[in-house]
C-alpha cells in the first residue's frame, strides 16, 4: 500500500545544516510546502523542492500556514534549523499549529525549557522529536553493544576530542554569542554529551578544566565511565599530523585507550532519522535532557584549571 506524501515546512532553511533536511524530506517521499529564513541565499530548494514557497518575515510565513490549514492542506511536521536560541519559540510555533516538530541539536540550551515544552506537548497532542544522529551511526551503535553486553558494573576511561576549526566569521555570527548559541560546548559538543550519556549512564560528576569563547574541557563522570573531554574550534589545537593531510576537523574518541574510528559513516544519517521520526521511533524530549542538562552545567561552571583528571591536550593549551 502507498503511503500518502507528508507536508513538510521549515525554518532556517539557509543554514549550514539546513540542506540535510531537505535531503531528507526529499528521499523520504514527502514534499516541501513552504520554508522560511531572514536571509534569501537559499538557491538549494531548487535542487529538492523549488515549487516550495519561501518567506523571509516570519510573519508570512505564519499567514501562509493559516492560509493553507483553511484551503484544507494540513502541514505535518515542521523542521526547525534556526539559530539554537530560537529553537523554543519555533517548536511551539510548530504545536500550535497542530505540526509535530523535528528539532535539530541542542533542542534547547536550558533543561527548564523541555519541562515546559514537554506540558505544551501534553497538551497538544503533537510530538516534538530532535535529531540525534551519532546514536544512528553504526561504529557508535556498535559500541552501545559492547557496552551494554560487556561486564556489569565495569567503569571505562573515556578520552573525547573535538577540534574543528572555524574562521573569524563564527565570533561575529550568532554562534560567537553564548547566548544565543550556547557557546562551545553546547554548540559542537551536545551531540558528543548526548552519545555518550546514551552508552555509559547519568551524570555523577561534571567538571570544567577550561571555558573559552573557542574552547573548552572538563571531567564528565558517568554510571560506566570516566570521561576527559576536549572541544576546540581553533585550527592550531588540531594535531600535527592532522594538519599535514590537509585536514581543518579532528575527532577522536578512545575506550580503555582504543580508538573508537568513526569519521565514516554519517552520511545519510539524517535521512535515517527522518525515517525513524516518520515511523514513530524518533527521539524525543526525554532522550534530549540530560545532554542538554551536561551543557547547560559546563556553560554556569567556574573553570578549575589544571586540577584532578584533566585532557591530555591542556598541557600545550592552558
Amino acid at each position: 500500500m502507498t503511503k500518502t506524501p507528508k507536508n513538510f515546512g521549515i525554518i532556517g532553511v539557509a543554514g549550514y545544516i539546513a540542506v540535510r533536511h531537505l535531503q531528507a524530506i526529499k528521499e523520504t517521499g514527502n514534499n516541501l510546502l513552504a520554508s522560511l529564513d531572514k536571509f534569501d541565499s537559499v538557491g538549494r530548494i531548487d535542487n529538492y523542492f523549488p515549487e516550495s514557497d519561501f518567506f523571509v518575515e516570519f510573519e508570512r510565513f505564519d499567514r501562509h500556514f493559516d492560509k493553507l490549514k483553511r484551503t484544507g492542506t494540513k502541514i505535518d511536521y515542521v523542521s526547525i534549523c534556526s539559530p539554537n536560541y530560537l529553537h523554543d519559540s519555533h517548536i511551539r510555533f510548530a504545536l500550535r499549529h497542530k505540526a509535530d516538530a523535528i528539532c535539530e541539536k541542542p533542542i534547547v540550551l536550558n533543561p527548564w525549557n523541555i519541562d515546559a515544552l514537554q506540558e505544551i506537548e501534553n497538551e497538544t497532542g503533537r510530538k516534538i522529536y530532535t535529531i540525534l544522529q551519532l546514536r544512528l551511526h553504526p561504529k557508535i551503535l556498535e559500541l552501545h553493544e559492547k557496552i551494554r553486553n560487556g561486564p556489569k558494573g565495569k567503569i571505562y576511561d573515556v578520552d573525547l576530542s573535538y577540534i574543528t576549526s572555524r574562521g573569524n566569521w563564527y565570533s561575529i555570527s550568532w554562534k560567537g554569542d553564548i547566548q544565543k548559541s550556547g557557546g562551545v560546548a553546547t554548540n559542537i559538543g551536545i551531540h558528543f554529551f548526548d552519545m555518550l550519556s546514551w552508552i555509559f549512564g547519568n551524570t555523577k560528576k561534571n567538571i570544567v578544566h577550561l571555558s573559552e569563547p573557542h574552547k573548552a574541557a572538563g571531567y564528565l563522570e558517568l554510571e560506566n565511565a570516566r570521561v576527559r573531554w576536549f572541544l576546540s574550534l581553533d585550527y592550531d589545537d588540531i594535531p600535527a599530523s592532522i594538519k599535514k593531510t590537509g585536514q581543518r576537523t579532528f575527532r577522536s574518541i578512545k575506550v580503555d585507550g582504543e580508538e573508537i574510528e568513526f569519521s565514516e559513516g554519517f552520511t545519510g544519517l539524517h535521512t535515517l532519522s527522518y525515517k525513524e521520526i516518520l515511523a514513530g521511533r524518533g527521539f524525543g524530549l526525554k532522550e534530549a535532557h540530560q545532554s542538554v542538562g551536561i551543557a547547560y552545567t559546563i556553560r554556569n561552571a567556574k573553570p578549575v584549571g589544571l586540577q584532578g583528571d584533566y585532557h591530555p591536550i591542556l598541557k600545550t593549551v592552558i
